[in-house]
């Protein structure tokens, strides 16, 4: 099982500091998003060059660890066009230099009406897809020039909130670079969770041959909401998901997510054990 993590959920004082933690817990990958693990250096757009990222990609690849995914998590339908312009440009960047990373995935979730990224229905509408479209079709071209793939994920606060919904951005743009990174939390509400394996089986038979990625978290019900929690200590059904990962899947990327100290290891041996039963 290929079991990574989430960088900048690990705390670092360096890079090296950061590489030796994971190295550590034997972790094989990570997603990568520079300006949450390094704060302390200039990854502001323009900043980006082929020494820059060779520089940090050497650090993983001489302890052995795949850069999975160069997480550039922006709001890709900004209402303020500006922003939006400035979002959409890190991305192209971010895709420019992905290979002197080592890194195939630049990844993204699809953003909010609002400049705030908070539940709202108005990102269901029918418009707020549309930008998305436009917005993923821009990424998805530049992408294509330089051979990286374009990987988003869905989530009920967003435009692209539903296994439906993503099948339609699919079929719209119409490419193999754009894939999916599949959160399973993130498509569950506190009204939904009880039918999560039925929402996860939509998901696999639409969409399920276009995930590279999956992340792994869980989540607990609480105050009438899903918590978020670390993998192995909610409700999610890990045995579902990773029945279909393992014959489907073969050596994915599993990266945890908002799975932070104490937790870590034994995170870890949760799904090597649950991969090995599944």
């Amino acid at each position: 099982m290929n079991i990574g993590i989430r960088a900048h959920d690990i705390d670092n004082q360096s890079l090296d500091d950061l590489v030796t933690k994971i190295s550590d817990k034997g972790l094989t990958s990570i997603q990568l998003a520079l300006n949450k693990s390094f704060p302390y250096m200039n990854t502001a757009t323009g900043s980006l060059s082929p020494g820059f990222a060779h520089q940090i990609g050497r650090a993983f690849r001489e302890q052995d660890i795949q850069i999975a995914v160069l997480g550039c998590y922006i709001n890709m339908i900004h209402p303020d066009q500006t922003e939006r312009r400035k979002a959409l440009e890190r991305f192209k960047e971010h895709i420019r230099f992905a290979r002197d990373f080592g890194c195939g995935i630049v990844g993204t979730e699809t953003g909010n009406v609002n400049a705030e990224i908070a539940y709202t229905v108005e990102n269901f509408k029918e418009k707020p897809f549309l930008e998305v479209v436009e917005s993923v079709h821009e990424l998805v071209a530049e992408a294509e020039k330089f051979g990286v793939i374009v990987g988003v994920e869905a989530g009920v606060n967003h435009p692209i909130y539903s296994s439906k919904v993503m099948k339609r951005l699919l079929d719209s743009v119409d490419s193999n670079i754009l894939q999916v990174i599949f959160d399973p939390v993130n498509l569950l509400t506190i009204d939904t969770y009880q039918n999560q394996e039925e929402i996860f089986q939509e998901a696999f038979d639409l969409w399920g041959d276009r995930i590279v990625i999956l992340h792994a978290k869980d989540f607990i019900a609480e105050d009438n909401k899903l918590k978020t929690v670390a993998v192995g200590k909610g409700l999610l059904n890990y045995d579902f998901v990773l029945n279909y990962i393992k014959k489907k899947k073969p050596f994915i990327n599993v990266l945890m997510e908002s799975t932070r100290e104490p937790f870590i290891d034994g995170s870890i041996k949760f799904l090597k054990k649950s991969f090995q039963e599944a």
